[in-house]
């Protein structure tokens, strides 16, 4: 384990690791334990009461955060012709089928997010091995396979997260930076409970939130009250 700095043991003293915090106060506190000299990103995880192994119990989806997060995605369309411009106008970064498929397929991965139109799924299909590792295969639950190719653009520049339950049962979402005005964490972090709290699946028994936590790219991990989102 890498041994911590000065700075980084004067910000785990300001955690009290055994206390569960608002949310307020936790972002707050995540914000002042910053040590790094870079913006940190600010992380939501949600330690949730399902079994992903079963098809029943998987979570998965997409939102936009109110105050986005930070960060300006590179969006990668595939699309032919009409949709194709579609894509262009609305200011995806880059745009094509073939062409990218082949470029993808020689190791290039300058971008942040994949959509694909249902008619280039069959092609797009075939990069699953090389897509499918990094997170970014098109899905029509997160809204990256659809002919409302403006829309998903849009959505994406303007802050778009997807959430997914790993195999540990848990869900880690960027909710902005440590730079971002306290309040505007606090209604990204809001809305994204509410979010995970109604994507609850049916067959899910028993406390479906155990424990929430906050923390920053380098900072420590603050634990947040889930009962306000847990009624």
């Amino acid at each position: 384990m890498a041994k911590k700095t000065k700075k980084q043991q004067e910000a785990l003293k300001l955690v009290d690791r055994t206390k569960v915090y608002e949310a307020k106060e936790a972002l707050e506190l995540v914000q002042k334990a910053s040590t790094a000299n870079f913006d940190e990103t600010v992380e939501a995880a949600f330690r949730l009461g399902v079994d992903p192994k079963k098809a029943d119990q998987q979570i998965r989806g997409a939102m936009v955060l109110p105050h986005g997060t930070g960060k300006t995605q590179t969006v990668l369309v595939f699309a032919k012709g009409d949709k194709a411009k579609e894509a262009e106008a609305a200011g995806a970064d880059y745009v094509g089928d073939q062409d990218l498929i082949n470029k993808i397929n020689q190791g290039w991965f300058e971008f942040d997010v994949v959509v694909a139109t249902p008619d280039m799924m069959a092609e797009v299909g075939k990069l699953g091995r090389v897509l499918g590792p990094k997170g970014l295969m098109p899905n029509p639950k997160t809204g990256t396979v659809t002919f409302e190719v403006e829309k998903a653009v849009n959505e994406i520049k303007a802050g778009k997260v997807e959430y997914r339950v790993d195999k540990q049962s848990n869900i880690h979402v960027p909710i902005g930076k440590v730079s971002f005005d306290l309040d505007k964490l606090v209604d990204n972090f809001n809305a994204l409970a509410d979010t995970v709290a109604k994507a609850k699946p049916q067959a899910a028994k028993g406390t479906y939130i155990r424990n929430v936590a906050v923390s920053s790219t380098m900072g420590p991990g603050v634990k947040v009250d889930s009962s306000a989102f847990t009624k």
